[in-house]
């Protein structure tokens, strides 16, 4: 059964045209994620979703409700986890998940929500003394608390460090088994692979491609990925034009070359000829990020990189 209902959704800003028919449905239970790199008009898309924003056109349905017309409603049974949000500067971690968990009828115990979000050190300490990732793990326990049937989460992760991202990861799949449907907001290829059962990819305004991780990857033909610094300068250009490669990227001295066929072969005796040895060479099968590449033209982790 289809919990979310999205058709033809449509968002403009001035001259911006930020979300151009978008369309998706989101089965209940499931993470649905929406991955694109930024800018490409995820958040506008979900804010729609939550009735944050008004659509210019198009269809939204949220458990059989308008978004618009039914949001007192929705706010009982979706909760939301946004790029930014703010509370009170003096409000106590405590203070703000016990407030919030006195809006529902059947609350989690967000005495279990700070332990399992790593604030337990934190839980007497001020909204306004938080670091922005301690902000953020607050952020998704408020979203949770109220054990909504769908939890909106923009950018789950930014912010947190690895052992902190893992046990976010393993909240949700514990939240999802409980029953919540998970509509996930990300740009990051290791979170979407790890957790979503399908993906929206969306890249200016558009959605692109709707399927599983492994779906998306066999898009890709079975491409296989080069990864390896050169030894001396060397024209990208002409790797592109080589038999069989489909992309060329730099990132710093490294060069990614994606392709099929004989590709290491085919590069290897193009190196040779110019007297170029591939350093710290590696043979990589296809990932999520090579779909999205294959899809759009562009790299998703790279720009990640560039822009944290």
């Amino acid at each position: 059964m289809n919990v979310i209902d999205v058709h033809n959704l449509h968002k403009r800003y001035g001259a911006h045209t930020a979300v151009e028919d978008v369309s998706f449905t989101v089965s209940q239970g499931e993470i649905f994620g929406i991955l694109g790199p930024n800018g490409a008009g995820k958040t506008t898309t979900v804010e729609c979703v939550g009735g944050l924003r008004v659509p210019d056109r198009g269809r939204v349905s949220v458990l059989n409700l308008d978004p618009r017309r039914d949001r007192k409603e929705l706010r009982k049974r979706v909760g939301i986890q946004l790029q930014e949000s703010a509370l009170p500067e003096r409000i106590k971690v405590w203070e703000a998940l016990a407030l919030f968990s006195s809006f529902y009828e059947r609350p989690a115990d967000w005495k279990r929500m700070v332990e399992a979000f790593g604030l337990t050190e934190k839980q007497n300490a001020v909204y306004g003394k938080l670091s922005g990732g301690q902000k953020q793990r607050l952020s998704i326990a408020l979203a949770l608390v109220g054990r909504p049937e769908i939890a909106i989460l923009d950018e789950l992760t930014t912010g947190l460090d690895p052992q902190a991202r893992l046990n976010t990861w393993e909240v949700i799949r514990s939240v999802r088994d409980q029953g919540t449907t998970i509509l996930l907001v990300t740009h990051s290829m290791e979170e979407a692979a790890q957790l979503c059962d399908r993906l929206a990819v969306i890249n200016g305004g558009r959605v692109i491609a709707v399927d599983s991780p492994a779906g998306l990857v066999k898009r890709v033909n079975g491409a296989q990925s080069i990864r390896f610094r050169p030894s001396a300068p060397l024209d990208e250009q002409l790797l592109a034009g080589l038999p069989g490669v489909h992309s060329v990227q730099r990132s710093g001295e490294q060069i990614q070359v994606t392709g099929g066929g004989n590709l290491l072969g085919v590069v290897s005796a193009f190196l040779h000829q110019r007297e170029i040895t591939a350093l710290e060479l590696r043979l990589e099968q296809a990932t999520l990020n090579d779909a999205f590449l294959a899809l759009t033209g562009r790299g998703l982790e790279d720009e990640a990189n560039e822009n944290p």
